[in-house]
């Protein structure tokens, strides 16, 4: 599996996470058995640490957003900025372009063009902080 399928399967779960309380663990199980998912090394740590990390990654992507709030993103693009901003801040053999090409990547593929474009730009501005 490349990484870019780990990762997309990594936004699968966590967007389905975002509609159950039940433990990630359980949601994964449940996704390996139902859909004959074979979940990978990477994407299920990536999964378990976003979660795990949802309320700081959130403040970190309310702090970037411009004329918005997080509560009105939708769960795919919420999903999507998660795991981008968790790679940015935590996997450093992630260069942080790579983790924003797949996260606009997944957005063309599973939202619109136009969040595709946002999440490039909350992306980049969160890049610029990082950065500084």
């Amino acid at each position: 599996m490349t990484r870019r399928e780990a990762r997309e399967q990594a936004f699968m779960l966590v967007f389905e996470k975002s509609f159950s309380d039940a433990p990630i663990s359980d949601i994964i199980e449940h996704a390996s058995e139902g859909r004959d998912l074979a979940v990978d090394e990477f994407s299920y740590s990536l999964t378990c640490a976003v979660v795990n990390k949802a309320d700081e990654l959130d403040a970190i992507i309310s702090e970037n957003l411009k004329n918005w709030k997080i509560e009105r993103l939708s769960r795919v693009v919420k999903a999507i900025l998660r795991i981008a901003v968790y790679e940015m801040m935590y996997l450093d053999d992630v260069p942080v372009s790579v983790s924003i090409n797949e996260a606009v990547e997944i957005a063309k593929k599973y939202a619109t063009q136009d969040d595709a474009s946002f999440i490039n730009g909350v992306l980049g501005a969160v890049a610029d902080k990082l950065q500084a």
